[in-house]
């Protein structure tokens, strides 16, 4: 008899959209990897004790989404360093000596998809993130490691932005700012990292901070043009796109943890635009 395949799955409330599964099957299959992968749609007042659980019956490993990332950071034993500055983890992950380790592969699966998927240098170049929820806090931290010349972030409560820069200046040039203080000069990379752009709304961004050679990045991801993708193009911007390849190499990352293996990422990216078409 053969055995049973490791259990890994993703935690999050609601979770029935996620494409993990789809993603995390084409990376076993590629690699030739003994795994399953399952949806858990967990409400957050029994997060701690599926965790617990999952673990304690042999499960492998967990992707962790919203509205769970800060809270499935308590459940860890320990966090790496790019879990602990961002303050959430989005991978779990059982390690030999029974203790779980809390990883955030967000900021480097975006890194992967500007760098290598997109061939862009943010190395002295002006960066503009729009929000400063969990997601810009995810993300700040290897963009950072790029070495902009200026991190400037923007959002609807400045004395938000000005906190969560702070927060991150240790790490490179940052700035904290609302949405009417951005300036007028365009920036070289803008990166949408709110969510209001999937329900068709644009936070009020002034239209000068896109030029012909900005490239404008959605985190969010869907069938149709993000508003925000619309609202870039629509400017002139020299490239508008959606968060698709950072959903892949995010995922990537997370099985290389879990596994010990990177898989190759360009045929499942191109499956899930296939698919979404």
């Amino acid at each position: 008899m053969s055995a049973e395949p490791d259990s890994y799955g993703v935690v999050g409330h609601p979770v029935g959209h996620s494409l993990s599964p789809f993603i995390h099957g084409m990376f076993a299959r590629a690699t030739g990897q003994a795994m399953s992968y399952r949806l858990y749609d967990v409400p957050s007042d029994g997060l701690a004790g599926f965790i617990t659980g999952f673990f304690e019956r042999g499960g492998r490993g967990l992707n962790v989404t919203v509205p769970h990332k800060i809270a499935a950071a308590a459940a860890a034993s320990e966090l790496t360093p790019r879990a602990t500055h961002a303050a959430a983890v989005n991978t779990l992950a059982l390690r030999d000596d029974g203790t779980v380790l809390g990883d955030n592969t967000d900021g480097v699966g975006l890194v992967h998809d500007l760098c290598d998927n997109l061939g862009l240098v943010i190395t002295n170049r002006r960066l503009l993130i729009i929000g400063a929820g969990g997601a810009t806090r995810g993300v700040l931290a290897p963009l950072l490691g790029l070495s902009p010349s200026l991190a400037v972030i923007a959002n609807r409560t400045p004395e938000r932005a000005a906190a969560l820069a702070a927060a991150f200046a240790d790490l490179g040039a940052t700035q904290g700012v609302g949405f009417g203080d951005v300036g007028t000069e365009p920036f070289d990379l803008i990166i949408n990292a709110t969510s209001a752009s999937l329900s068709g709304e644009m936070p009020p961004v002034p239209a000068a901070v896109v030029g012909r050679g900005t490239v404008c990045y959605d985190l969010a991801y869907g069938r149709a043009a993000t508003a925000f993708v619309s609202w870039a193009r629509a400017l002139g911007c020299a490239q508008a796109l959606q968060g698709w390849g950072m959903l892949v190499e995010q995922a990537a990352e997370a099985f290389r943890l879990w596994r010990g293996i990177r898989p190759a990422t360009a045929p499942v990216l191109a499956a899930l635009k296939e698919r979404s078409r």
